[in-house]
């Protein structure tokens, strides 16, 4: 029954708007810091190897000295004089070796020019002042150290630019020498990589290449080294080599313009906020990678843990357990009770469906909450004695079922919604686990009718093997948190000991069985027992109808906390009920649009064959249990068709109404009801064949 409620606080606010306002602001700025930091990291279009050079450097450069300058077409070279070595460092700053470097350099009173990486200068901006402080130069090796004679044009002019603004943002200076990624000495900018050099002169910058290896230092020469540890231990050589008399910077070796100025505040500002989206992009991977190990990792655990307490509890089914047939057969009358708002569509097929049960001696209260149709009528015109109606002003559900409660003649009360359809034994197998003294209340096996459309399957789905196989588990812990209120017995005096169905929450179904699990009862799980429900046919309802129902669960939960400290079976609950909700239903799926981000982003930058395998990894896990529920479910296994698709749509629905429910409770926002529009299709799939034993059998 869904229906609107005019009472107290659930009609008192709308729900929140303001954080999906936040959200839309927020997702795309992370989004695109995220980009970036693949972008930066992972080198989309950044050629790592260089292609082979076709044409020859002009003579003036290979002839010439390792700094070379192109002013109006004319090529000059600068070389280091005689005893005098400029030491050159490529790539970083690196958080290990550039420390030492610097260590090393400042004990020997030397300096060097350091051609940084502008990404990682980002990273490390304590390292990039640490340079500038200690009177090093620093140079440019590029954003992201590709090559640029392969590089798109559009690559190369912002390879160049972020890393001025990346030394901007961190050392306060803009630099004019360049060192072109895997070049070492001058004739090796050669072929595509001349072209590079040449736009980068146009630009204004100096290139920086090194002498030839065979070069003696005490000649003077221009030393090019990676920042590992390699490059430390040819340092220590450099520095004690007796015939270098002076360790220097390139332009103050060579003579040529200095390569460092300061920038304005303006552009600064510019390279702070540079440094800031690489920040929050790796730290958003970062954090990511973690979520992500964690949600999967809790994924398989659940998906371990149903299928293992699924395995327990079909055992069990051919054991004693509290509440089996074994101990005496249920034979009492019970009392039903059907709470209705606005329910002409269905609510003959529910009556009728429960007139055929195999379990005779019935009394079925219908409680016509206001209804503003022909519910009532209807229910009367059925014209059985064992029908009762009762009419009363819109109250809501929970006051429905509590008028209902005052009216039950029998200790056996089962509860149905009445868009409910039930199989003829299902009351009859219902009651029979409440032979058990200790159960005070029994949840029936619910199952989706109208799902002959994609959103009815999906929902089908859900419900055998979310629901029906989470209850299975339930039950073999201990922890059923909730009845359903489409199908559920109760003791009559379990229901009047906790002060029968309160109004304190939208989920009153969760809220009643959380009540007596912690009066101490306990709540057991008749899988043979079987309902057929109408589920929403559209995205719309359904978000409102799962968003009533999640905040509603919250809302019981945090009425309910303090099973968690209690003894006997209602601590058994909260130990084990409330922390499978708060972890499996509240915290995974709140972290579950990171790992659809994280998808996304391994697909774009890490390759997306990794990124499938692991999709189709867990998916195939999914439908392996997916299969296994259904099969103890017995029904058809080719509904599995519809799995792979429900992670597009459907997932993301689920889990933004978690996020929007959370949201909803942190904030004291009070929800009101909302009505499903019936058509009346809950017995679609009656008749269609259910493999369940008898209850002789059993």
């Amino acid at each position: 029954m869904r229906r609107r409620s005019n009472r107290g606080r659930h009609a008192q606010s709308r729900d929140p708007r303001g954080h999906w306002l936040l959200l839309v602001l927020v997702l795309p700025l992370m989004f695109g810091a995220l980009l970036f930091e693949g972008w930066t990291t992972h080198e989309v279009d950044a050629a790592k190897v260089r292609s082979d050079c076709t044409t020859p450097v002009p003579d003036a450069v290979a002839k010439g000295g390792p700094v070379v300058r192109l002013q109006g077409g004319k090529v000059e070279t600068a070389a280091m004089p005689a005893r005098t070595v400029a030491l050159t460092y490529d790539g970083g700053p690196d958080p290990v070796w550039t420390p030492r470097l610097l260590d090393l350099l400042r004990k020997h009173h030397a300096h060097a020019t350091f051609f940084v990486q502008g990404a990682q200068a980002a990273r490390y901006p304590d390292l990039m002042r640490r340079i500038r402080d200690e009177g090093h130069e620093i140079g440019s090796n590029t954003y992201t150290g590709a090559v640029m004679g392969a590089a798109s044009p559009l690559r190369a002019r912002l390879e160049l630019a972020l890393t001025q603004k990346a030394l901007a943002g961190t050392a306060g200076v803009h630099t004019g020498l360049l060192r072109l990624p895997q070049t070492t000495s001058a004739d090796t900018m050669c072929g595509p990589e001349w072209k590079a050099a040449r736009y980068a002169a146009s630009q204004g910058y100096t290139l920086v290449a090194a002498d030839k290896w065979y070069r003696k230092p005490s000649h003077g020469a221009v030393r090019q080294f990676s920042q590992n540890a390699d490059a430390y231990d040819q340092t220590v050589k450099l520095l004690r080599n007796p015939r270098v008399a002076k360790f220097t910077t390139v332009t103050a070796g060579t003579g040529v313009p200095t390569g460092d100025t300061r920038v304005t505040t303006v552009e600064r500002w510019l390279g702070t906020g540079l440094v800031w989206v690489k920040m929050l992009g790796h730290g958003f991977v970062s954090g990511m990678t973690w979520v992500l190990g964690i949600a999967g990792a809790l994924g398989v655990l659940r998906l371990g843990l149903l299928v293992l307490f699924a395995r327990a509890h079909v055992r069990r089914l051919t054991r004693f357990r509290p509440g089996a047939p074994r101990l005496r057969q249920v034979v009492e009358p019970v009392t039903v009770l059907v709470p209705a708002y606005n329910e002409e569509a269905g609510i003959e097929s529910t009556l009728h469906s429960l007139l055929a049960s195999t379990h005779q001696h019935l009394q079925i209260i219908v409680i016509d909450d206001g209804s503003t149709d022909r519910t009532a009528d209807l229910a009367t015109w059925i014209n059985d004695p064992r029908v009762e109606v009762i009419r009363q002003p819109n109250a809501g559900k929970a006051a429905a079922l509590n008028t209902g409660l005052a009216h039950t003649r029998h200790d056996l009360v089962v509860m149905v919604d009445a868009d409910t359809v039930f199989e003829p034994d299902a009351i009859e197998r219902l009651v029979q686990p409440l032979a058990h003294p200790a159960v005070g209340a029994v949840s029936g096996n619910t199952k989706v009718g109208n799902r002959r459309r994609l959103l009815g399957r999906w929902q089908h789905l859900e419900y055998v093997f979310g629901f029906n196989l989470d209850r299975r588990m339930f039950e073999v812990l201990e922890c059923m948190p909730t009845v359903p209120g489409a199908i559920g017995a109760f003791r009559r005096d379990a229901l009047m000991g906790v002060g029968g169905v309160s109004e304190d929450t939208l989920a009153e179904d969760t809220d009643l069985t959380m009540a007596l699990w912690q009066a101490g009862w306990r709540v057991v799980y008749e899988e043979s027992a079987i309902a057929w429900t109408e589920v929403p046919t559209s995205l719309r309802q359904l978000w409102r109808q799962r968003y009533r129902w999640c905040y509603g669960t919250l809302q019981a939960m945090w009425k309910h906390r303090r099973a968690v400290v209690e003894l006997g079976p209602a601590g058994r609950f909260g130990r084990r009920g409330l922390s499978y909700l708060t972890i499996f239903q509240v915290v995974l799926p709140l972290i579950a649009p990171i790992v659809d981000v994280f998808a996304l982003y391994g697909a774009l930058f890490q390759g997306p064959v990794l990124s499938a395998g692991v999709w189709i990894g867990f998916l195939a896990l999914q439908l392996g249990c997916a299969g296994y529920a259904l099969r103890l479910d017995g029904e058809r296994v080719r509904a599995l068709w519809a799995m792979p698709f429900q992670l597009f749509v459907y997932r993301q629905l689920m889990y933004l109404v978690v996020i929007q429910s959370v949201v909803a409770f942190l904030l004291g926002t009070r929800l009101r009801w909302q009505r499903m529009h019936r058509s009346g299709t809950a017995a679609q799939e009656i008749g269609q064949p259910v493999a369940y034993p008898s209850l002789s059998s059993r």
